[in-house]
Order: C-alpha cells, then sequence, then structure tokens
C-alpha cells in the first residue's frame, strides 16, 4: 500500500525552518550591530565586528532560501504578502545593504570609522525593525479580494506591528549579547554579559507583550490558546517558555559560555513555535490556508530534488565555517 506524502506540508517546514536559521543566524549579526554603540571604540568595537566577520555574509543564505522557497514553492503568498509589506521589504533591503557596506568599509576606510559605525547600527537596526513589523503585519492579517492583496499602502503600519517590531529589536539584541559572551573575554565579555541581561528581561516581556496582543487581536488565537481542547496541544508552549526564561537568567548569572547562546536559540524557536500554532494552517491570515497557496504538485516535487541537494551542502558549508573559526576571537581578530 503505498504512502501518501503531502508535499505542501513539507514545503511549509522547509521554509519554516530556513526562516529559523536565517532568524537565528543572521539575527545575532544584527543584534551586535544594534548593540554597537554601547562598546568602547577601538578595540571592543573591533572584537565585536570580528565575531562575525567570517560568518555574517553567509548567514543571510537563509534569507535568499526562505524567499526564493516562498515564491517558488506557496506563489499566492508571495504575490499577496509582497505587495502589503512593499515599504518593509524595502527598508530591510536597504538596511542589509547599508550594514554589509559599512561592514567592510570600516576597515578601509578609517578616517570615517565613526561614519561606517553609525551605519553599521543603524542598517542593523532598520533591518530588524522591519523584519519584526512584517512578522506583525502578517499575523495581523492581510486583506486578500480575489486572490490578490486589496489593502492600503499603510496596512502594515499599526501599534501591533511596532511591538513586534521592537520585540525583534530586542530578542536580536539579545542573541548578540549571548554571542559575544561566547566569543569574547575581558572586559568585553563581561559588557556583553550585562547587556545580555537587560536584552533578556526585555525579550521576554515583549514576547508576553505579544503574546497577550495575539488573544485580542482576533476570536480564532485566542480560541487556540485558551479553550479546549486546542490548549492541551498548545499549553506546552508556554510552559517550557517558562522553564527556558528561568534557565537563560539563571545562566547570564553565572559564568557560562556558550549556554546563554543556545537558551536564546531555543527561546526563539518556542517563539516561532507559539506563532506557526497560533495560525496554522494559514499561510496568510485569516483566510489563505498552504494548500490554497501552494504551487502545483509536480512542481514542488521537482523543487524538492533541488533542495534536498543543495541543503545539505548549505548546512555542510555553514557548520565548517563555524568550526573553522571556533573559539575566542581574541585581540588580533581576523582582519
Amino acid at each position: 500500500m503505498g504512502v501518501d506524502v503531502d508535499l505542501t506540508v513539507i514545503w511549509a517546514f522547509i521554509i519554516a525552518f530556513a526562516v529559523f536559521a536565517y532568524v537565528v543566524m543572521d539575527g545575532f549579526d544584527l543584534g551586535i550591530g544594534v548593540l554597537f554603540p554601547t562598546f568602547e571604540p577601538g578595540q571592543e568595537r573591533d572584537q565585536a565586528m570580528n565575531s562575525i566577520a567570517p560568518v555574517w555574509d553567509g548567514n543571510e543564505t537563509w534569507l535568499v532560501l526562505g524567499g526564493g522557497g516562498l515564491f517558488a514553492a506557496f506563489p499566492l503568498a508571495y504575490a499577496i504578502i509582497l505587495p502589503a509589506t512593499y515599504p518593509l521589504v524595502i527598508a530591510m533591503l536597504l538596511g542589509l545593504v547599508f550594514r554589509g557596506v559599512a561592514f567592510e568599509f570600516r576597515w578601509r576606510d578609517k578616517a570615517h570609522e565613526r561614519f561606517w559605525d553609525f551605519s553599521f547600527t543603524a542598517g542593523s537596526f532598520v533591518a530588524a525593525m522591519a523584519q519584526g513589523m512584517i512578522l506583525g503585519a502578517l499575523l495581523q492579517g492581510i486583506e486578500v479580494q480575489d486572490r490578490a492583496y486589496a489593502g492600503s499602502w499603510w496596512d502594515w503600519l499599526t501599534p501591533y506591528t511596532l511591538l513586534t517590531g521592537f520585540g525583534t529589536v530586542v530578542g536580536y539584541a539579545l542573541l548578540g549579547a549571548t554571542w559575544l559572551i561566547w566569543k569574547l573575554e575581558g572586559k568585553a565579555q563581561a559588557h556583553a554579559r550585562q547587556l545580555a541581561k537587560h536584552a533578556a528581561i526585555g525579550t521576554l516581556a515583549l514576547m508576553g507583550a505579544v503574546s497577550a496582543y495575539n488573544l485580542a487581536l482576533d476570536p480564532e488565537y485566542a480560541a487556540r490558546w485558551l479553550s479546549a481542547p486546542e490548549i492541551y496541544l498548545t499549553a506546552w508552549v508556554p510552559l517550557v517558555t517558562l522553564g527556558l526564561a528561568v534557565l537563560l537568567l539563571r545562566s547570564l548569572g553565572g559564568e557560562g559560555q556558550s549556554l546563554p547562546f543556545w537558551l536564546s536559540i531555543a527561546l526563539f524557536l518556542l517563539g516561532m513555535a507559539g506563532l506557526g500554532l497560533t495560525i496554522w494552517p494559514n499561510v496568510v491570515p485569516p483566510d489563505v490556508s498552504i494548500w490554497d497557496a501552494a504551487a502545483p504538485q509536480r512542481s514542488q516535487a521537482f523543487m524538492l530534488v533541488g533542495v534536498a541537494i543543495t541543503m545539505p551542502l548549505i548546512l555542510a558549508y555553514t557548520a565548517w565555517a563555524y568550526w573553522v573559526f571556533r573559539g575566542k576571537v581574541g585581540t588580533e581578530g581576523y582582519h
């Protein structure tokens, strides 16, 4: 007897994995940019930037895979989400460009180092804020008529999207600070640990605020988290999150090196799981499901062959890069 395989669900998880990989990997890069002004000019800033020098551009591979996968596997969702968030997408891409240019020119144009430091921070903040607001615009629902976006140019700008934007910025700051705890030593590491404590409290508070807002945002969202039998399937998320929050705060109060970073990643994973449970099976809330937006099965099968080849290669070279540049950065750096 044959086994029916739902390629649409498989593709939904592939894209979710790519988005999560991007959020974690480029998230700590952007978080370091957000925190950059708090470090002393000179050696501390050089160390912070050197900690991501070998991997930052490779981390953005996952953004391409996530966006390209959405376009290929769920073309209707792509055609709806992009017009609904054009200003945010443009802001995000410009922020990433400025961040990348500043990263390279900072080492080669010492006469204008302050300007490039500002560009690095501004680009990182804009990109992180835009990504969080795109998430908020999606969660709050997108107006669709006749399989096309039917809202206005400014539908993405609401108090809710601003909240998710700031939540993303602070969450990325937590990832960046805990990464620096792992990679730095001495005074710079102690400073990163203090930043991580503040960012952890802010992240947890904003996660709670977004979760509470979600319950008021849509009766269907509230039903998923507060009504039986759905609550029996979702209650584990806040309970495990609470336990992780305690472990994270305790690790930041100790001498842990890598543990705070891994716990921060786990916190993001739980946050993403919670958001997925909130909107499933919709890809464009409130009415467009993953099956409504999916490409034909033959197209999904054809693309799956390519992903089965390329994704392991991406994972392999990413793991190799992180392995080669493991350990502390030191004062000499990579430049």
